[in-house]
C-alpha cells in the first residue's frame, strides 16, 4: 500500500506544480507575479517542515523549469545461475540494480543497455519490461520529486564484472542473502518482482 505523506508535503508538491505549469504556460505579468508567489509559499512550506532553507528550495525548483512531470529511472535485472546481479554504489556504499536516469537521446531500452555495461562491465539484451513503478510509493523518507522506475529484464551477452568510478564493486547475490540495499535505487519491492519475472517470464508486466 502507498504510504501516506505528510500533509505538508502533498500541499507543497501541489502548489509547486500549479506554479510551474503557471510560468510555463501563462503570458500575463499579473498572473505571472502570482505563481511566482504560489512557488515561493511552496519552498516557505518545505524550509519550515525541513533543515533546508528557502534560498535553496528555489534554486532547486529553478533547475526543475518547465511543465512540473516525473523523472524516469531504468533499471536492468539481470540473472545468472539463480542470483541476481547488482552494483555497490558510491554514495553511500549500498547495493542497487545497475542503471540510471534516462537520457533524452536514447530509448528506454537502450539506456538501460548502456547503464548495466558502464556500472556492471556486461553486455545485455533487453528482453521485457518487467514493472513500471512509482518512486515515491515505496520509499521512506518520501522525496519531494517524482520518478517513475522502469525495470527490464535483460540476458548477459558478453563482457565481465568490472568496477566503474560510480560502482566500485560488483557481484552476483542469492536471492535470500541480498546485501543492504540502496533503497532510493532499488527496494525489496522492486527485487521480489524482478525474481517473480525470472521464474515465470510470462507474467505480464506489472505497474502502479
Amino acid at each position: 500500500m502507498q504510504p501516506n505523506p505528510s500533509p505538508w508535503l502533498a500541499w507543497a508538491r501541489e502548489l509547486y506544480s500549479m506554479a510551474q505549469a503557471g510560468l510555463t504556460y501563462c503570458q500575463n505579468d499579473f498572473d505571472l507575479d502570482r505563481y511566482r508567489r504560489l512557488q515561493e509559499i511552496s519552498a516557505e512550506i518545505i524550509a519550515s517542515q525541513s533543515a533546508l532553507e528557502k534560498a535553496a528550495v528555489l534554486e532547486s525548483f529553478s533547475m526543475q523549469a518547465g511543465y512540473a512531470t516525473p523523472k524516469v529511472d531504468v533499471r536492468g535485472a539481470v540473472m545468472r545461475a539463480g542470483k541476481i546481479l547488482l552494483v555497490q554504489e558510491k554514495t553511500d556504499g549500498r547495493w542497487s540494480l545497475p542503471g540510471g536516469w534516462a537520457d533524452l537521446n536514447d530509448s528506454p531500452a537502450e539506456v538501460v543497455a548502456r547503464e548495466v555495461r558502464e556500472e556492471s562491465g556486461f553486455e545485455v539484451r533487453v528482453d521485457k519490461l518487467i514493472a513500471v513503478f512509482d518512486a515515491n510509493r515505496h520509499i521512506q523518507p518520501v522525496e519531494f520529486y517524482r520518478a517513475y522506475k522502469l525495470i527490464f529484464l535483460c540476458s548477459i551477452t558478453g563482457g565481465a564484472a568490472e568496477a566503474s568510478f560510480e560502482t566500485p564493486a560488483v557481484d552476483f547475490f542469492e536471492p535470500g542473502n541480498l546485501p543492504p540495499l540502496s533503497m532510493l535505487r532499488t527496494n525489496q519491492r522492486i527485487l521480489d518482482e524482478v525474481f517473480r519475472h525470472f521464474a515465470d517470464p510470462n507474467l505480464s508486466t506489472a505497474f502502479d
